[in-house]
């Protein structure tokens, strides 16, 4: 089943899409802080390894516009509160484990919104972005499994992440991308482990 979601905010519409394959081994929150073309294709993938897949904008077009808009870590962990809100009322999602897969900008806020919703997110994996940027309160609070993956030469954002990690309280690893190696491979081994119905 597909199907097309919207939140309304003060600047806009926020629209999404959820692919619910039936049965679904649990539900993958797919945070980006906009869409991007890869999107599509990394969620079917993920529905064929039997998980449904909610990709949701975190910034409508017209905040978009704005060059900073992408580190408003405030900002976007309030939309995905909001996104979490929306699962606990929608029957389609609010039954399925939780785990959520963030891609650069949106990291760190997706850090914070776990910590904040302990019960109701179960694991996080990320390719690239900074957890740092959640702060060390969300970071020492954090409850969810968390698997970071980076390219091989991003290394500042793997070292910043690392004196981070220190601070986590969860199990957590950090994967380095071989040359070529698709990152969504050891995000879904992550999910298989930890993910489940």
């Amino acid at each position: 089943m597909n199907r097309t979601l919207a939140i309304h905010t003060p600047h806009g519409q926020l629209y999404g899409h959820l692919d619910l394959p039936e049965p679904a081994l649990g539900l993958i929150i797919l945070a980006r802080t906009h869409h991007a073309p890869a999107d599509a294709a990394i969620a079917e993938k993920l529905t064929e390894h039997g998980y449904a897949v909610l990709t949701m904008e975190l910034l409508s077009s017209q905040e978009a516009h704005f060059v900073d808009a992408t580190q408003n870590v405030p900002k976007l962990t309030q939309r995905l509160l909001e996104i979490l809100d929306l699962i606990r009322r929608d029957g389609d999602m609010q039954n399925l484990p939780l785990g959520i897969f963030s891609i650069g900008d949106a990291t760190p806020a997706v850090i914070r919104a776990a910590a904040q919703r302990d019960t109701q997110v179960k694991v996080l994996a990320s390719h690239g972005g900074m957890i740092d940027g959640a702060g060390l309160q969300a970071l020492k609070a954090l409850m969810a499994p968390l698997l970071m993956v980076f390219n091989a030469d991003d290394d500042v954002a793997n070292a910043a992440n690392q004196r981070a990690a220190s601070y986590l309280p969860v199990t957590h690893e950090t994967h380095l991308l071989g040359s070529g190696e698709d990152p969504l491979l050891p995000v879904i081994n992550w999910f298989s482990r930890y993910l489940s119905s």
